[in-house]
């Protein structure tokens, strides 16, 4: 009996045998699922498609996935199989609540046989509604990142006494475990994606910064671009032209260029051209040998000499007479000169950078400039934007004077109010950065408070509404008085002629009596004995 009953109990299963047809299921089923999660990296992606193998090989009426939000505290379902997707977005629960808040909670699955006697289950999607909810089986079991719950997942099935719920709690625990592992590293790569991306915004932002020079303020994007200049020309011997309006920082750009090139440890010459006559600037730029004219009492050596090695910066090249020209041009050939009254050739090596607030296109259409001169300057052009162009630098720039200029009058100002950071933002800055800097000056020593006011800036920045100036009356008495205003001007610079004042104002001298009648203005009070 003992060695009949061994036997017996060694005979292979049938296939047909519950049990193994059960075992072949759930190996379909996980070989199923494994391969899902293999197709790609996101998880969305896949879940749908798991979830659908589940409900084929389990019976499944209803099947979820749900997600932990660490920040909010709040669990949704993340993705679903036999759920509306009005009835997705109503699955959401606390910590705690319900029983998919309490398996994300304890870490622990539950199984609910009938959701009609529990009283935890809240149908919070509504897709239980229309069934009878006694035949319906809910188990959830969690899904864990070691000993962290991240989520759950959950299968409804219709209820009966020769399914063993423990079974169904086993193989979603196996598959929520591979659900796990697919996330952790699926979240290992996007920690390696994050940390090469942000590795690589510190790559730009440490290119963006490593020809952003100190004695330049500046984040907008056009001053991103003259930075990106900036870095590309440095290392370079090609010559600049620096163009923009008076005050925008010209000069700036060309210590910058000149303190990242491979010749910031020689020297940087500076001439203004605008600044010297003819005679003087000749012998400035190329320097003279004794006796070369009056006053010359001994040989000297001009910029170009003292810049050998290093950069010269020429500002306001726009400015250069015509006969400096022709010996430049010479310079920038042949990189040659001869001193004033002398007859020897001295050899250079000097970097030019030039820089103009003047059109030379227009002086070149003129005559005034040498085409020739103007193509060998412009070479390498960069454009520096004027303030009103980069109004993001405004409120930087005015920190750093503020900054500056407390430190240099013992002061401590703690902020720019409002109304003048208003008035700043709305002016149109003509002077550029050195107006800004002027106002700023002249602010910090009117305050008494520590507070840059609108009434501490110029008059030329106040406005309308910070005055209590804004005009009052309609559009016709608005150019009545303009009307009248520019009569007056014209009477006045004609000296009360006013056939003169007419030609000005561009109408006819009866025009302009009617004119002046009508608005009570007598040109005899503007003319001079």
């Amino acid at each position: 009996m003992e060695a009949g009953t061994r036997s017996d109990a060694a005979a292979p299963r049938p296939p047909d045998h519950p049990e193994v047809r059960r075992e072949v299921q759930e190996l379909a089923l996980l070989f199923e699922v494994s391969r899902t999660l293999a197709r790609s990296m996101d998880l969305r992606e896949v879940v749908g498609p798991l979830l659908e193998a589940m409900a084929k090989n389990m019976g499944m009426l209803r099947g979820t996935l749900a997600l932990l939000n660490r920040r909010t505290g709040e669990i949704s379902i993340d993705a679903a199989y036999g759920l509306s997707q009005s009835q997705q977005i109503r699955g959401k629960y606390k910590l705690g609540e319900g029983v998919t808040g309490k398996v994300v909670e304890t870490g622990k699955p539950v199984v609910v046989p009938r959701i009609s006697e529990e009283p935890q289950f809240l149908n919070r999607t509504g897709a239980r509604s229309g069934l009878h909810k006694k035949d319906i089986s809910f188990i959830c079991v969690p899904i864990k990142l070691g000993n962290e719950v991240i989520g759950a997942i959950s299968a409804d099935r219709l209820f009966t006494e020769d399914v063993s719920l423990a079974e169904d709690v086993r193989l979603l625990s196996i598959i929520s475990s591979m659900i796990a592992q697919a996330v952790r590293i699926r979240q290992s790569a996007q920690e390696e994606r994050d940390r090469l991306m942000q590795e690589n915004i510190r790559l730009q932002e440490e290119l963006k910064d490593r020809f952003r020079p100190a004695n330049i303020i500046g984040r907008s994007n056009a001053m991103q671009e003259v930075y990106d200049l900036i870095g590309k020309v440095s290392k370079s011997d090609a010559t600049v032209l620096i163009r923009g309006e008076s005050g925008c920082g010209k000069e700036l750009v060309a210590h910058a260029i000149h303190y990242n090139s491979l010749r910031s440890t020689k020297p940087f010459v500076k001439v203004s051209c605008a600044a010297l006559p003819e005679s003087i600037l000749e012998s400035e730029l190329f320097g003279h040998e004794k006796g070369a004219f009056t006053g010359a009492h001994q040989q000297r050596k001009g910029r170009f000499e003292l810049a050998h090695g290093g950069t010269i910066f020429l500002d306001e090249i726009g400015d250069l007479a015509p006969a400096i020209q022709i010996k430049l041009l010479r310079v920038l050939q042949e990189r040659e000169f001869e001193r004033v009254g002398g007859t020897q050739t001295i050899k250079v090596d000097v970097r030019i950078i030039a820089a103009t607030n003047r059109k030379l296109e227009d002086l070149i259409m003129d005559e005034t400039f040498r085409q020739d001169l103007y193509y060998r300057l412009n070479v390498f052009p960069i454009h520096i934007p004027p303030l009103r162009e980069r109004r993001t630098d405004i409120l930087l720039l005015a920190d750093f004077f503020v900054e500056k200029y407390s430190m240099a009058n013992n002061k401590s100002i703690k902020r720019i109010s409002t109304p003048a950071i208003d008035m700043m933002m709305a002016y149109h800055w003509p002077g550029n950065v050195r107006e800004l800097e002027n106002c700023i000056e002249r602010a910090v020593l009117l305050t008494s408070d520590d507070v840059i006011h609108g009434h501490h800036l110029p008059p030329t920045l106040q406005t309308a509404e910070a005055t209590d100036t804004i005009p009052t009356g309609d559009l016709k008495a608005q150019i009545d008085n303009l009307e009248r205003e520019m009569i007056i001007e014209a009477l006045k610079n004609s000296r009360g002629n006013r056939a003169k004042a007419a030609k000005a104002l561009g109408m006819t001298e009866r025009v302009m009596g009617l004119r002046a009648q009508k608005h009570g203005i007598d040109s005899r009070r503007y003319r001079t004995n």
